[in-house]
C-alpha cells in the first residue's frame, strides 16, 4: 500500500510527467511562461484544481451515473476553477497576476490533465489516493512551467520574478519571449527527459 501511494505521488513528477511524457497541457505552458510569477501562480492554481477535483469526483464516484459522468466532472472542475479565480482576485498580491493571466485561469477547465486524471484515476480509486494523484500531476505540470518560465524570463528580460539579475548592459533577447521559443524550449526539455529515462526510449 505504501509503495503504491509512493508511486502515485512520484510517477507524475518523474517518469509519467503529464507534459514531457503524456504531452498534455501544452497550450498553457506556452502562454503563461513569459514570467516566473505568472507561471508559479498558474502552477499552484492547476495543482489546487486537479487535486480538489479528483478528491470530489472520487467521493462521488459511486453515485455518478455513467451516462452523465463527463457533465458532472466538468461541473466539479468549473466550480474549483471559479473558487481559485475568486481567491486570486481577492488577494492584493495576486490580483495583478490574475489580471495578467486573464482567460488562462478560466481555461484550466479545458486542461486535459484535470479531466484526464479524473477519468483515469479518481473514478476508480478512493479519495486520498485520488487527491494525491491529482496534486502530484499538478506538481509535475507546474515544475515544467516553472523551468520554461525561468529561462524565458531570464534571457528574454534579464530578470527573475521581476528583479534584475543579469548585468545592466544585457540586451534582452526578444526571441525568447515569443511563443515559438517556448515550444522549442519545451521540446528540448522533453528530449532531455526521454534521453535520461531509458523506459521512454523507443526501440
Amino acid at each position: 500500500m505504501a509503495q503504491k501511494l509512493k508511486d502515485t505521488i512520484l510517477n507524475p513528477i518523474l517518469k509519467g510527467n503529464p507534459i514531457t511524457v503524456l504531452v498534455l497541457g501544452i497550450c498553457s505552458s506556452l502562454a503563461v511562461t513569459v514570467q516566473l510569477k505568472g507561471a508559479l501562480v498558474m502552477a499552484i492554481s492547476v495543482i489546487a484544481v486537479t487535486g480538489l477535483s479528483s478528491l470530489v469526483c472520487s467521493l462521488l464516484r459511486n453515485t455518478i451515473p455513467n451516462r452523465v459522468r463527463i457533465i458532472i466532472q466538468l461541473v466539479v472542475v468549473a466550480m474549483m476553477v471559479i473558487l481559485v479565480d475568486q481567491i486570486l482576485k481577492a488577494g492584493e498580491a495576486t490580483y495583478a497576476i490574475d489580471k495578467q493571466l486573464s482567460v488562462y485561469i478560466g481555461l484550466i477547465i479545458t486542461n486535459c490533465i484535470v479531466m484526464g486524471r479524473i477519468e483515469a484515476f479518481a473514478l476508480g480509486n478512493k479519495p486520498i489516493p485520488s487527491l494525491l494523484d491529482g496534486l502530484a500531476n499538478g506538481v509535475g505540470y507546474g515544475l515544467i512551467l516553472i523551468v520554461v518560465a525561468f529561462f524565458r524570463e531570464l534571457f528574454g528580460s534579464g530578470t527573475l520574478f521581476g528583479l534584475q539579475v543579469l548585468p545592466a548592459g544585457y540586451v534582452p533577447n526578444n526571441l525568447v519571449i515569443l511563443p515559438p521559443f517556448a515550444l522549442i524550449l519545451l521540446g528540448c526539455i522533453i528530449w532531455v527527459h526521454r534521453a535520461l529515462d531509458k523506459d521512454l526510449q523507443e526501440e
